[in-house]
């Protein structure tokens, strides 16, 4: 039976104190220190327990029952405390704590004796004791303890059971086991647990060697520069330099929020990786991190609702556009088709609730439509596609601002790329993330800037793209405008797919015969041919004038020009299909106007007479129709991207070798129309009315002024053969008629472009009756109805009806004599033209 003592408690957190053990003691709470005083003040003895949790006013439910009487060997008085050093001198077990003082504990113990080993000279306890004292001074060595010092730690206790405690206490240990051997009073039994507990540690110990050593001979230079950065980011945060850290969270969890594709997913993770092992500092950082936000920025899953109200629609294309009723109305069917599309495709949605179109489902069943061309509209609406919409037509008609209005009436983003100059194939697809300086191509930049899915995208400018040694880039344009391909459209610097099937493609081109027939093939043609003066001048009246007095300044009503003034203006200073040239030359007359009104004058209509004054002299003389009929002169007609205009072919013949001089910058197929028709000539010299032999021994020279413009093509075959038949039969050509086609070695007329344009030129000349060839009879269907009332047109076949029609007799009549309707209306020698006509065939033929 142990001694029974009565000390103050000294309660421990995560300490376990064993008898023959010094242990310095920090004690700052109130009831420990009290229990150090009292222990001063009394035998210097103490009850050292372990608490079972970590609370700082120790109950005694929460102490161990057995514990350690320690003596308190020094103390050392601190600031909130008292710093001690106390020795272990025998196990102890409380049989009841009570609180003493103000807050301390006191216990009633009984003291605990351990139990010595029966036989000392046991082989097996001294092998055991050898085993606990090596391997406690091995575990010593790992753990860095000076040889010298462990030495003497060990050498210095020579009983087993003391032994055990001194290597119980060093062992890194919880709590819990340790207050285990604390309790174990058998020495023997004590010595197996701790070596149990030692053989733990050294194999604990070695494989974290060994781990490292294999770790350490895996890292190279990059594990290792990763390794230091870690440690470097752990310092940055100490030092509060997390910044960087903050920016990498916030871009994974941007990069998280999107909508991508798996092999999209799978590429941003690696670079995001990448990333986040590689030094802020590198120049490879910058690189990833441009990428990885070139991805954030990109609209994955954004898209804009289409809200389509045709009425609304053709209210904006009518506001923002005058003339070009045919381009409208072809805006308006598609805007017609896709708000059906879209209905439709809702409602097929709605009983399916599959989240697909029925029209998909019918189509995986093979079930049969009554319409093939509907069931397509149906499959393109549960896509998304879009026709690639082509405007053609010279500069200034508006095919830019047309593209404006769509993307205005389908309520989505506009975005522009211009494509005038690219040279590059790299312009389109971008350049590979390897090359210094890369970038993604002019799409991905487009996408990036509407922020939606579905934008309309306005290709300007398609057939001034240019090949280069760097590739062809509309070549590269096939993939983007082909409905088929584009859904997985790979731009080189991305280097994942990128899903353009919901972007609506206009391209603008003005010479259709520049763009690459594989990729016009991917494009519908939608045709802007210019406007007439009565279209110029109500553009001029509702947008160009109130937007140049805007620009320049000016209230309203202080820029008044009259009808005459612009009419001027059109005539005499601009020439041109659109208006951009007639806007500027209308900015010039309201500075003009401005410097006037600025310097005191009154602002007054702007006339005929104040436009001279103003811009000065005219600049443009366009042809007129000629004065008075002349031999050897015929008046043709022809087309530029600037519009359509009369030229005067003049023939003449001459004694000679019998040649023909071409002359007046004439091109290879208008010189060729010249040899055809004095070729037609020589051959049919008595069906032309000339004298036999008139050309045996002459040359004949044909001019077409101006000598300094170059001319080509065949639409002047005709005009050519009636100047020359003139020539050689001294007969005066119609000034009055204009005439167009081209004319085969046989006689016959054939059909030629341009005639809507050339025709308008005709009349803005002053000549309102017209030979054109058969074939384009369809095409007068394309002229603004005011032209079509005051033109009389004659369709012909062969060149007998031209001359029919071009000569006037001496009495000032047709050269056949015959005057009247009759004879326009037959238009040739064979009943064709009456079953081909309109029916009102016994009038002149009216376009």
């Amino acid at each position: 039976m142990g001694e029974r003592l009565t000390l103050p408690v000294l309660p421990l957190r995560d300490t376990v104190v064993y008898p023959g053990v010094a242990v310095p003691i920090s004690a700052g709470r109130p009831g420990t220190v009290e229990a150090v005083q009292a222990a001063l003040d009394g035998d210097r003895r103490l009850f050292a327990v372990a608490q079972r949790e970590n609370v700082d006013d120790p109950e005694p439910g929460v102490l161990y029952s057995v514990g350690t009487v320690v003596r308190i060997i020094q103390t050392h008085r601190v600031r909130g405390g008292v710093q001690l050093l106390v020795q272990g001198e025998g196990r102890a077990q409380a049989i009841s704590y009570q609180e003493d003082g103000e807050q301390m504990l006191r216990a009633v113990l009984l003291t605990m004796d351990r139990q010595e080993p029966r036989d000392l000279e046991d082989p097996a306890f001294q092998a055991l004791d050898r085993e606990l004292r090596d391997r406690a001074a091995e575990l010593g060595t790992r753990r860095g303890v000076p040889a010298e010092a462990l030495n003497q730690l060990i050498q210095g206790v020579d009983e087993p059971g003391p032994f055990a405690d001194l290597v119980s206490f060093y062992l890194e240990l919880p709590t819990p086991e340790k207050q285990s051997l604390l309790e174990i009073l058998d020495d023997e039994q004590r010595m197996r647990q701790a070596l149990v507990a030692v053989e733990r540690e050294l194999a604990r110990i070695e494989a974290q060697e060994e781990i490292q050593a294999r770790v350490q001979s895996e890292l190279g230079e990059r594990q290792r520069e990763m390794l230091l950065r870690e440690q470097l980011k752990q310092i940055q945060k100490e030092l509060g330099e997390e910044e960087e850290q903050g920016d990498l969270d916030e871009l994974r969890e941007r990069i998280e929020a999107l909508e991508l594709g798996e092999e999209a997913r799978h590429e941003v993770d690696r670079e995001l990786r990448r990333l986040e092992r590689t030094s802020p500092q590198s120049a490879e950082y910058q690189v990833i991190r441009t990428f990885l936000e070139w991805v954030i920025d990109l609209p994955w899953g954004e898209r804009t609702e289409d809200k389509i109200d045709l009425a609304r629609s053709a209210e904006i294309l009518d506001d923002d556009h005058y003339g070009l009723d045919d381009v409208k109305d072809r805006v308006l069917e598609f805007l017609a088709v896709r708000k059906l599309q879209i209905e439709r495709a809702e409602d097929s949605d709605a009983p399916t609730g599959a989240g697909e179109p029925e029209v998909d489902a019918e189509a995986e069943q093979g079930a049969a439509s009554n319409d093939a061309a509907s069931n397509d509209a149906e499959e393109d609406s549960a896509s998304g596609r879009a026709p690639i919409l082509l405007f053609v037509g010279p500069p200034g008609v508006g095919k830019t601002s047309i593209a404006q209005s769509v993307a205005k009436a389908l309520g989505r983003k506009y975005v522009r790329m211009s494509l005038g100059g690219a040279r590059d194939e790299a312009d389109i697809r971008g350049h590979r993330r390897t090359y210094v300086g890369a970038m993604p191509g002019r799409i991905i930049q487009g996408m990036r800037q509407a922020k939606t899915r579905n934008p309309v995208l306005l290709l300007d400018e398609v057939d001034k793209l240019g090949v280069s040694f760097q590739g062809d880039p509309s070549s590269a344009l096939l993939e983007v405008l082909d409905p088929a391909q584009n859904s997985t459209f790979v731009d080189h610097y991305l280097g994942v797919p990128f899903d353009l099937s919901e972007v609506l493609f206009i391209a603008t081109a003005n010479y259709i015969d520049r763009i690459p027939a594989p990729l016009l093939d991917r494009m519908e043609r939608v045709d802007f041919s210019g406007y007439t003066e009565a279209e110029k001048l109500e553009i001029a009246k509702r947008y160009l004038l109130p937007r140049q007095q805007k620009e320049n300044g000016l209230y309203d009503g202080e820029l008044e020009v009259s009808e005459e003034g612009l009419t001027s203006v059109i005539q005499e200073y601009t020439r041109e299909a659109g208006v951009r040239q007639l806007e500027r030359e209308l900015g010039k007359l309201a500075r003009k106007v401005a410097r006037n009104i600025a310097g005191g004058e009154e602002a007054e209509t702007v006339g005929k007479d104040e436009i001279r004054e103003l811009l000065g002299r005219p600049r443009v003389h366009p042809e007129r129709m000629a004065e008075e009929d002349t031999v050897g002169v015929a008046t043709g007609m022809f087309y530029t991207p600037m519009g359509g205009d009369i030229m005067f072919v003049e023939a003449s013949v001459m004694p000679g070798e019998g040649g023909l001089v071409l002359t007046g910058q004439l091109g290879d197929v208008m010189k060729e129309s010249g040899r055809a028709a004095l070729s037609y000539a020589k051959a049919n010299w008595k069906e032309l009315g000339l004298v036999e032999g008139a050309l045996k021994g002459q040359e004949v020279h044909i001019h077409v002024p101006a000598g300094a413009i170059p001319k080509d093509g065949p639409s002047a075959g005709i005009t050519m053969a009636t100047a020359l038949v003139s020539a050689l039969s001294h007969k005066r050509v119609r000034r009055d008629l204009a005439m167009t086609g081209e004319l085969t070695l046989t006689g016959r007329v054939l059909p030629i472009g341009g005639v809507k344009e050339k025709l308008l030129g005709a009349v803005r000349a002053g000549i309102t009756e017209i030979i054109v060839p058969r074939d384009n009879e369809a095409d007068l269907d394309d002229l603004p109805k005011d032209v079509r009332k005051m033109l009389t047109v004659h369709l012909v076949e062969t060149l007998d009806d031209v001359v029919a029609l071009a000569f006037r007799s001496a009495k000032g009549g047709a050269a056949s004599g015959t005057s009247g309707a009759s004879r326009k209306t037959k238009s040739s020698k064979s009943g064709k033209s009456r079953k081909k006509s309109p029916p009102q065939d016994e009038a002149p033929a009216q376009a």
